[in-house]
């Protein structure tokens, strides 16, 4: 599903993902990665819709908290507050157990926002950015970034098409569906060899990455790509501000520090920006679903007043 952010210059898709998703990694304050989990899903949703986030995001996602957070207090024991202690003697803190639901909660929205990371930064967006300055290296990369999805759609062909012969993954017995699992795995990699052979030559024959090599890019940096660009710099520059004056500075060892909570004015301030930051594609999709709402009510109020004057005439 195609949102309105999307449309958008992709300059400002690469910066609003690499802001975010940088803040959410060397942040580890709590109310930021909330607020960062929370974007992601709504942007997710979105853009996907709710079923398939679920499905492809939360189900997958939940797994790796919950693991992450269990496994941070067995292995470190840092912290001055013990709670207990483990089978081989080792402390149990409250400090490690904080700091592992905080790498989870991290974890969970990094995964995110890379998941709409992929749906937004099509493979002609990253070569417009990077193909001039680093040709072989931005082709690598958006062949890869592209490729999960069509190896998935592909694995799905091979398996229908060895369905038809007999050689189904689900059906005989294990042995022979192991075999045929194997059998398709191959085909598979044969392909994904053969198309990156066939991408890379095409791509060699048209002179990509050669000196003076001219380009047609659809992309153009217009009005509505500077006002949301004034947007970003504005927030994210708030954000920046209040984390260098340590206004969401958090330490979890050896003992909980957490600034900004209770809420102060400053703290507010800083947290609402990245929450406008984080936002801004689910905002600008609503603004944009409003106004084509009232320009569809102004039409039809005229075509209405149309046919009125019509039938009086």
């Amino acid at each position: 599903m195609s949102d309105t952010f999307s449309t958008y210059h992709p300059t400002l898709n690469m910066l609003f993902f690499t802001g975010v998703i940088g803040v959410t990694m060397f942040v580890t304050h709590p109310v930021i990665l909330v607020i960062s989990l929370i974007s992601a899903i709504s942007y997710a949703t979105l853009l996907k819709g709710w079923r398939k986030t679920i499905r492809n995001n939360l189900i997958f996602t939940l797994p790796v908290m919950i693991i992450a957070a269990a496994i941070n207090p067995m292995f470190n024991h840092y912290g001055v507050t013990i709670l207990g202690y483990l089978s081989n003697g080792n402390p149990f803190t409250l400090e490690s157990c904080v700091y592992g639901l905080i790498m989870a909660l991290m974890l969970a929205a990094v995964i995110t926002w890379f998941s709409c990371y992929t749906e937004v930064m099509t493979s002609d967006k990253f070569i417009y950015l990077f193909g001039r300055i680093i040709p072989g290296l931005s082709l690598v990369l958006s062949m890869a970034l592209r490729f999960v999805p069509h190896f998935a759609r592909q694995a799905g062909v091979i398996a229908d098409g060895q369905k038809c012969v007999g050689r189904s993954t689900s059906n005989g017995s294990i042995l022979a569906r192991v075999k045929h699992g194997i059998t398709i795995f191959s085909i598979l990699v044969t392909w994904a060899l053969e198309n990156a052979i066939e991408t890379a030559d095409s791509m060699k024959c048209r002179g990509y990455g050669e000196k003076g090599r001219t380009a047609f890019a659809i992309f153009r940096f217009d009005k509505r790509d500077a006002r949301c660009l004034a947007g970003m710099v504005i927030s994210f520059g708030i954000v920046l501000f209040g984390a260098a004056k340590g206004y969401i500075f958090s330490r979890y060892n050896p003992r909980i520090v957490v600034k900004g909570w209770p809420l102060t004015p400053a703290s507010c301030l800083i947290f609402g920006a990245f929450l406008l930051f984080c936002m801004i594609p689910v905002i600008l999709e609503a603004c944009d679903r409003q106004m084509w709402k009232k320009r569809r009510e102004q039409s039809d109020g005229k075509l209405e007043r149309g046919y009125r004057l019509w039938e009086v005439i």
